[in-house]
């Protein structure tokens, strides 16, 4: 049901302690891997939006049990590499690109015979980029004749070709390309490398590793890497395995989800602790980006989860602000907040320029043009490139009073929430009901926090 937010200028800053939901991207993998280990798997603190209960719906459909204790724990009880089931019916995504693309890669490998659907907006999204460098792995996958869903995966595949090492070389940097074919690789009984344009976020690494996979990867962590270093192509190299071993998991808080809490404070001028947040070195380029900007940004408690992803609390404060261009290798780092980045940008004095951000028109909406709309919405100097945005800004905060429609996309509608905070008057965001995607809490963590909000059916 369509949902409307009604946000009205704060008294003061938004300041507190908060702990946001377990890392989408972290549950995702997690609960595809746990389907097939060899035994039970428990899952803590895993996110609880629509997008992960798409894929939790999609494993048990595959003949996955899931049991619920306890709120905040979930149990799968993996079936092995070669248990899952064919569906009786096509496998329902939901909005959620990583489930369509993820298990496209995981039932391509293990011969699972299934067809992979979503509502309208995934529907759009492109589906051939996974397909094409599986199908050249020598398994067997359809998309339609738009490249888009409906996904079919055959259960044919090439076993002679299963034997040989091989080598994928990636035109796009994308997790979820990379994640794909690592999945489909643990079902090949050779040496499998995944070669990338640019490094990616290593969740699939970490987890493939915590429950006992062979990976090596050239930029293991990010670690400062030496010239030489530098100048190879990052790279994943993956050995198959004889089974998959279960284990407990601790899911790290989501850190794209705290980031618009974070912001908040910056709007707001205010000082912000996300508690138990996700720090891997592939997520934090917003952080880095907010110091950068001139945020005061602090990192106690650091510790690593069983998953392998490292947490600690984040606090962010306001500072006087200088503005920040970003672009080529900090993008797939940063695109799932490439949004604040340009509402943030308007809060700076000067020109702030986004470039190589052409993956933004294939996420949810088109993120380039609907952060446009919100920027001009906010009477903010800004304009498109082709593959970017250039935004003048002002300095400070103290737009006037916007209406916006997040378009179902999930994280424009959190990102003109925050906006909102900085108007001299109420502000209107209409498809609000979108943010339940992936963070189902984020209206009550602002009044949390000292927001006003109010909420309606639109």
């Amino acid at each position: 049901m369509a949902e409307r937010l009604v946000i009205a200028p704060p008294h003061g800053p938004l300041s507190g302690n908060i702990s946001v939901p377990g890392d989408k991207s972290v549950t995702h993998r997690a609960l595809m891997l746990a389907a097939i280990a060899q035994g039970d798997t428990e899952l803590r603190g895993a996110g609880e939006g629509a997008d992960n209960q798409s894929t939790l719906a999609a494993i048990e459909q595959l003949g996955v049990g899931v049991l619920r204790p306890v709120p905040g724990i979930i149990v799968v009880r993996g079936v092995g590499l070669y248990g899952l089931k064919r569906p009786q019916r096509p496998i329902d995504c939901g909005n959620s690109g990583t489930t369509a693309r993820l298990l496209a890669g995981l039932l391509a490998g293990a011969g699972v015979e299934a067809t992979l659907t979503g509502d309208e907006s995934l529907s759009r999204r492109p589906m051939a980029r996974i397909a094409d460098p599986l199908n050249d792995l020598g398994l067997s996958l359809q998309v339609s004749s738009r490249g888009t869903l409906p996904l079919t995966v055959r259960s044919a595949a090439d076993m002679a070709r299963q034997l040989e090492p091989a080598r994928a070389v990636l035109r796009v940097a994308s997790a979820q390309v990379k994640s794909a074919i690592l999945f489909a690789s643990l079902y090949r009984r050779a040496v499998t490398e995944v070669v990338e344009p640019e490094v990616t976020r290593d969740h699939s690494e970490r987890l493939l590793r915590a429950f006992g996979v062979r990976v090596a990867s050239s930029h293991h962590y990010l670690q400062p890497q030496t010239a030489a270093a530098d100048a190879v192509a990052p790279f994943v190299r993956l050995e198959s395995p004889e089974l998959l071993r279960p284990r407990l998991l601790e899911v790290p808080g989501d850190l794209s989800s705290a980031a618009f809490l974070l912001a908040a404070a910056v709007v707001t001028g205010g000082k912000v602790t996300v508690t138990g947040c996700g720090v891997n070195p592939t997520r934090t380029a917003f952080l880095t980006h907010l110091q950068q900007l001139g945020a005061r940004v602090t990192l106690r408690r650091n510790r690593v989860t069983t998953s392998g992803e490292p947490v600690a609390d984040v606090t962010v404060a306001a500072g006087p602000l200088k503005p920040r261009s970003v672009g080529g290798a900090a993008i797939p780092l940063l695109i799932d907040e490439l949004p604040l980045v340009a509402l943030l940008a308007a809060l700076c004095e000067g020109e702030t320029r986004i470039d190589d951000a052409g993956e933004l028109r294939l996420k949810e909406s088109d993120r380039l043009a609907t952060t446009l709309g919100l920027l001009k919405a906010m009477q903010v100097d800004c304009e498109a490139t082709e593959q970017g945005l250039i935004v003048r800004g002002r300095g400070g905060s103290g737009w006037p009073a916007f209406a916006f429609d997040a378009a179902g996309d999930h994280r424009l509608a959190m990102a003109a929430a925050v906006a909102a905070l900085g108007a001299t008057g109420p502000c209107t965001i209409d498809g609000a009901e979108s943010i339940n995607v992936s963070y189902p809490g984020f209206v009550g963590a602002l009044i949390a926090l000292g927001a006003h909000v109010e909420r309606s059916q639109a």
